[in-house]
C-alpha cells in the first residue's frame, strides 16, 4: 500500500506540473507555429555561409523562429551545414533554437519566475558569443572536413522530416499572410508537429520530475548541491548541472520541469540555468551527433558545448547576484501545491479551445500524413503542399 500511494503521489506531482504549464505550452507553441509560417528555411544555408557577426546574428534568429525541440534543432542544423551554412553558424543556430525560443520563456516565467527566463535569454546570447570565440580559436579546418564529409553520408538521426519541412508562406504583408487560409493552415501544421516533436520529452520531464520531488529526500539533494557551503555550492552549480542533464535523456522543453526540482532541492542559480542549456549535449543527442559528424566531431562538440555552458551559468549567476536578482525563494507552487481551481485552471481551459482548433485544421488539411513523414530522412521526402 505504501508503494501504491508513494507512485500517486509522483503521478499527481507530475500531473499538477503539467497543468501548470498547459496554456503556456499551447500558447508557447502557438506564437512558435506563427513565427515559423512567416520565416522560410530556403536562404537558410546561403546566409549562414560564414563565421562572421553577420552571419552568426542571423543564425541566432534563425534559431529563435524554428522549432524548440532538440533533435530537429540538430537535424536542421546537420542539413544547412550541407547545403552550404558554415559549421560554426550551424551550432549557434542549434543554441539558439533551444534557449532563446519563445516557448521556453514563457514556461519558465510560469512556473519558475521571470529570473529564470531572463537568465535563460542571457545566457543564451552568451553562449553564442562563447562558442563562436571557442571555434575561432580551436576549430579546424580539418575538423570541419571530417565534420562535412561524415554529414554528407546522410546517416540517419531523430526528427530530420520535421527539421526538413518547410511550410512558410511567402508573398505579401506580415498580417495579410498570417490572417490568411494559407498562414492559418501553416501555424496549425507547426503547431501540431511541435507537439508531436517534443510530447516525449515533456512526458519524461514530467514523469522523472514527479518521482524526484515525491521519492528523493530534501537531505539527499542538500548534501550533492552542497546547501550547507553557499561559496562551494555556486562552484559546483555550474559544473554539475549540464552533467545531470546529459544522463537525464530529457531535453527541449521537457527539462523546465526537472530545472523545478533541482532548484526546490538547493542547486545554485547558475547550476540550474546550465542544466537547462545542456538539453543539446544528452547521451542520445551525442549518440546522433556521432552518426552526423563522427567521433571526434561527436567529442569535441561535447566538450566545447560542456564549457560553454558552464561559463555561462557562472556569469549568469554572478551578474544576476551582482544586480541583485537572484530569487530566494525555492518553493515551486506547482510541485508544493497541486492542482487548484484559480486563474491557471480557467487559461487552461481557454487555450485547451485554442488547441482543438488547430488541431482540427490539422487534420482537415492534410495533416495526418505529415505526422508519418516525421522521421523520414530528409532525402526521402516528397514535396508537401499546404491545401488551404
Amino acid at each position: 500500500m505504501q508503494i501504491v500511494n508513494s507512485i500517486g503521489q509522483a503521478l499527481f506531482t507530475s500531473f499538477s506540473m503539467f497543468w501548470e504549464i498547459l496554456w503556456p505550452l499551447i500558447l508557447g507553441f502557438t506564437l512558435s507555429g506563427i513565427v515559423q509560417a512567416l520565416v522560410s528555411h530556403q536562404a537558410m544555408a546561403k546566409t549562414l555561409g560564414c563565421d562572421g557577426p553577420k552571419c552568426l546574428t542571423f543564425a541566432t534568429l534563425f534559431g529563435i523562429a524554428s522549432s524548440s525541440c532538440s533533435y530537429a534543432a540538430v537535424a536542421l542544423a546537420r542539413s544547412i551545414f550541407v547545403k552550404g551554412a558554415s559549421f560554426t553558424a550551424a551550432m549557434v543556430f542549434e543554441l539558439a533554437s533551444t534557449n532563446l525560443v519563445i516557448e521556453l520563456g514563457i514556461i519558465l516565467i510560469i512556473l519558475m519566475g521571470w529570473q529564470f527566463a531572463a537568465a535563460e535569454f542571457v545566457g543564451g546570447i552568451l553562449m553564442v558569443i562563447f562558442i563562436a570565440l571557442i571555434f575561432r580559436l580551436t576549430l579546424t579546418p580539418k575538423l570541419v572536413q571530417m565534420a562535412k564529409t561524415q554529414a554528407e553520408r546522410g546517416a540517419i538521426g531523430r526528427m530530420e522530416g520535421h527539421a526538413a519541412m518547410d511550410m512558410s508562406v511567402s508573398g505579401g504583408s506580415f498580417f495579410s499572410r498570417l490572417f490568411s487560409g494559407r498562414g492559418f493552415t501553416a501555424v496549425s501544421h507547426f503547431f501540431v508537429m511541435d507537439w508531436a516533436s517534443v510530447w516525449v520529452d515533456i512526458a519524461l520531464g514530467l514523469l522523472i520530475a514527479g518521482a524526484l520531488a515525491a521519492w528523493v529526500p530534501d537531505s539527499f539533494w542538500n548534501a550533492f548541491f552542497l546547501t550547507n557551503h553557499p561559496t562551494l555550492a555556486k562552484i559546483e552549480g555550474p559544473l554539475v548541472g549540464p552533467l545531470v542533464a546529459i544522463f537525464s535523456f530529457v531535453c527541449s522543453v521537457g527539462n523546465v520541469p526537472l530545472a523545478a526540482v533541482l532548484w526546490r532541492g538547493g542547486i545554485s542559480f547558475g547550476g540550474v540555468v546550465s542544466f537547462i542549456f545542456a538539453d543539446l549535449i544528452i547521451l542520445p543527442i551525442l549518440d546522433i551527433y556521432r552518426k552526423y559528424y563522427g567521433w571526434k566531431v561527436m567529442g569535441y562538440i561535447l566538450v566545447t558545448f560542456y564549457v560553454t555552458m558552464a561559463a555561462a551559468g557562472y556569469v549568469v549567476e554572478f551578474l544576476f547576484e551582482a544586480l541583485g536578482i537572484i530569487p530566494s525563494n525555492r518553493n515551486i507552487a506547482a510541485v508544493t501545491e497541486g492542482v487548484q481551481w484559480n486563474y491557471t485552471s480557467i487559461l487552461n481551459i481557454i487555450f485547451l479551445v485554442l488547441a482543438a482548433i488547430l488541431v482540427i485544421r490539422f487534420i482537415r488539411t492534410g495533416g495526418i500524413p505529415m505526422l508519418r513523414m516525421m522521421n523520414t530522412p530528409e532525402h526521402d521526402m516528397a514535396h508537401h503542399e499546404l491545401t488551404q
